[in-house]
């Protein structure tokens, strides 16, 4: 069972800034995406939202796949800044492993 933690948002703060909560989750990222079979980075934004880290840790690997190409943040139109936010995702889960 995943636990769900309504403090993610802000424990995210410090690998990235502050967006994944102006996502209203649209899907424009996920159309654009390159890697859109995997509804990347839609996906791994809500589970931000939700407090759903765990699943992030999870799926760790997806976000390697990312190509930062910067379609994503292009085309957002709440300047939610996915690219930031999976960069950040990053961040987090490189931290998780060094400190586990």
């Amino acid at each position: 069972m995943t636990m769900l933690n309504p403090d993610f948002a802000e424990e995210l703060k410090q690998f990235s800034e502050d967006s994944a909560l102006a996502c209203f989750n649209c899907g424009t990222c996920a159309a654009i995406c390159p890697l859109i079979d995997s509804h990347f980075p839609r996906s791994m934004i809500r589970y931000v939202q939700i407090g759903a880290k765990e699943r992030i840790l999870e799926a760790a690997t997806e976000l390697w796949k990312c190509l930062h190409c910067g379609l994503c943040t292009q085309t957002c139109p709440r300047e939610a800044n996915p690219g930031e936010i999976i960069l950040g995702l990053k961040r987090l889960v490189l931290d998780h492993w060094r400190k586990s």
